[in-house]
């Protein structure tokens, strides 16, 4: 997720390794926070496999500081990442907000409501942090307050967000009607 998040704020606009940081920083929160010895690393890679440039500009201090932007072939893997998405971007709600975050960089809003689509499927099975007798347990089931609190407010998020899956998705399948270029969802 930190190479998709660092194509991502790329693909928006060059930056300076600590103006990325900070942004990758917001978009995970405290959850996941990055540090320099994952952040400086992925960039590396991504410089070596050709997908970002690098170059060095005078910074605000004496020191110089490193600018980096996408490259064709660094916007043709975030294209492709956000097409096919893992399982586990899609289960995970930090990985998918990240997913989320670059959806827009899609061109085409078919491809963006396929991806919704599948966490749509995703929320639709049902689930549970808690299990007995291998079904889900639900918060009416359970006398413990704090385990009621958890799957009372799951439930409240999950289902707004298959609401709002469902107007984004139809939302999208109606502009792909009428062409991608109608599309604000598809903005650069």
């Amino acid at each position: 997720m930190l190479e998709l998040s660092i194509l991502g704020f790329l693909a928006e606009e060059p930056l300076h390794g600590y103006e990325l940081k900070e942004r990758v920083t917001a978009l995970s929160g405290h959850v996941r926070p990055v540090s320099d010895g994952a952040l400086y690393p992925a960039i590396t890679r991504l410089v070596t496999a050709g997908k970002l440039d690098q170059r060095m500009t005078e910074g605000a201090s004496a020191a110089p500081r490193r600018m980096l932007s996408l490259t064709e072939r660094g916007r043709e893997d975030l294209l492709e990442r956000l097409r096919h998405p893992k399982q586990t971007e899609i289960t995970d709600q930090v990985r998918f907000n990240t997913v989320l975050a670059f959806l827009r960089h899609l061109p085409d809003p078919r491809e963006q409501a396929a991806v919704l689509r599948r966490r749509l499927e995703f929320l639709r099975m049902p689930a549970s942090f808690f299990y007995r007798d291998g079904e889900p347990v639900r918060a009416e089931e359970t006398d413990d307050l704090f385990r009621q609190g958890m799957l009372r407010v799951a439930r409240a998020t999950g289902q707004a967000e298959r609401a709002w899956l469902a107007e984004a998705v139809a939302h999208l399948e109606g502009l792909s009607r009428t062409g991608p270029a109608d599309s604000p969802a598809t903005a650069p």
